[in-house]
């Protein structure tokens, strides 16, 4: 039986034996594969396990979300895959909740449905100049550099010889590496081809990451941090006064950063290429332009009594061209699936949303967390799914397999991605760039599969 398939013929009680508890999960991400892991190594039911994703590729985050140079993380993708080759998990990419699907249709196909659909974009400003031509959420950038199939390859031109990323967490830093990187430096990742050439053909020589608190707040990790100052490319400066910090007892992480922040404070430039400049105590208020992003004017900040930030009349105008925002994640409300505005995630118990519906993930408890929190929220999620449908009777009226082909559907099966990842591999060692480049598109991803 090929990798990532399994048997379909499940047995009644008739025929002897246990019935498999069938599972669709929908998305394939660290949350969404995690899940399908822990319903398999529990050992009270027998299970069968659909993962549905829109993309024709697995993993999520993990292969659009992870920075092309941090390849030690993108190796998580070699666990996630042991896990979809598991001979109960079955791959099903190209399928979409609420297009080709719905959820009734999943009730009626599968015994319980999980949803994994992550965080996917960024939150808002709420500023005037918020949605000018180069304003940008960093998701949208990420996507750009990682390759994925919503971003059209040449989306960006990086022609703006200054560039403002709001934020200050670790996706901001993966941002302004990637800017401040070389083409060269990047040439062995996996950086779609077109996008190498972009980048190659920058304009790029000031960046400023900005944040709306002092150093002790700003939610990057020490080693994420420490990077920026092995830049070989950019200076990285941080100007005293806004280095100081206020008192208090802060954890070891936060300490290491203050202390990484103020021996930048205290170094001069050495006349590298590009420049970055971290910067605290500002928040935007508006972002300025005519057709196009021109420039983003900050307030300096201070924080009350309270520990709320308030802005204190001082204001300045940096002119950039290209705004990146990157404030936080978000989950988006799929169809049919109860959601919460307020809280923007899936409300629910344990994991359990309604009668044999699941969540699990960021959807579940928002973007919180680094990629391993996803297998205990996981494990969560399948306790009570398993203490809810323990000696379950539910008759299953619907064929998947059926009635995606009626409607003209054709998943994309595991086989199919392992072409596309072979395609990669081979365009890779056609441009002698490193062990692979991502293809460009949803139309060459098909191709590699489906010749």
């Amino acid at each position: 039986m090929p990798a990532g398939r399994r048997a379909r013929a499940a047995q009644s009680p008739s025929q002897g034996g246990d019935v498999a508890l069938r599972v669709a999960v929908i998305g394939s991400g660290p949350a969404g594969i995690y899940t399908a892991e822990a319903l398999v190594k529990q050992s009270s039911e027998p299970v069968e396990i659909d993962v549905l994703e829109r993309l024709p590729t697995p993993y999520g985050l993990v292969r659009y979300g992870v920075a092309p140079d941090h390849t030690s993380i993108k190796s998580i993708a070699g666990y996630l895959r042991r896990v979809l080759e598991l001979p109960q998990v079955r791959f099903l990419g190209g399928v979409t909740l609420g297009a080709d699907v719905s959820v009734s249709d999943l009730l009626s196909a599968y015994d319980a449905v999980v949803y994994a659909t992550g965080a996917m974009v960024d939150r808002r400003l709420g500023i005037p100049g918020e949605d000018l031509p180069g304003s940008v959420a960093a998701t949208d950038f990420v996507n750009w550099y990682c390759g994925h199939p919503d971003v059209d390859a040449g989306r960006f031109s990086l022609d703006s010889s200054e560039v403002a990323v709001i934020g200050v967490g670790n996706v901001a830093v993966d941002v302004v590496r990637i800017l401040a990187k070389t083409s060269a430096e990047l040439s062995a990742t996996d950086v779609p081809h077109e996008v190498l050439e972009r980048l190659r053909a920058s304009q790029v020589k000031a960046i400023h990451m900005i944040g709306r608190r002092g150093p002790e707040h700003a939610k990057f990790t020490l080693k994420e941090l420490r990077e920026l100052g092995e830049l070989a490319n950019a200076d990285v400066c941080v100007r005293p006064e806004e280095a100081v910090v206020l008192g208090g007892d802060h954890p070891r992480q936060v300490r290491g950063n203050i202390e990484v922040l103020r021996s930048w404070s205290e170094r001069a430039p050495q006349g590298r290429p590009r420049r970055l400049d971290v910067r605290f105590w500002l928040r935007p208020v508006e972002i300025l332009g005519t057709g196009r992003v021109e420039g983003l004017r900050l307030e300096r900040t201070r924080l009350t009594p309270e520990g709320r930030v308030r802005g204190t009349g001082e204001f300045e105008t940096l002119p950039v061209g290209m705004v990146l925002r990157s404030v936080g994640y978000q989950s988006v409300p799929l169809a049919d699936v109860p959601f919460s505005m307020e809280t923007m995630t899936v409300p629910n118990e344990a994991g359990r949303v309604r009668e044999r519906e699941y969540v699990a993930g960021w959807l579940k408890r928002g973007p919180t967390g680094v990629i391993g929190t996803n297998k205990s929220d996981a494990a969560e999620t399948v306790r009570t799914l398993l203490a809810d449908l323990a000696g379950h009777e539910h008759e299953l009226k619907t064929d998947l397999d059926t009635l995606l082909s009626e409607r003209g559907v054709r998943p994309v099966t595991y086989e199919e991605w392992l072409a596309i990842e072979a395609a990669e591999a081979e365009l890779g060692r056609t441009l002698g760039r490193g062990e692979r480049v991502k293809l460009p598109g949803l139309e060459a991803m098909l191709r590699a599969c489906r010749p």
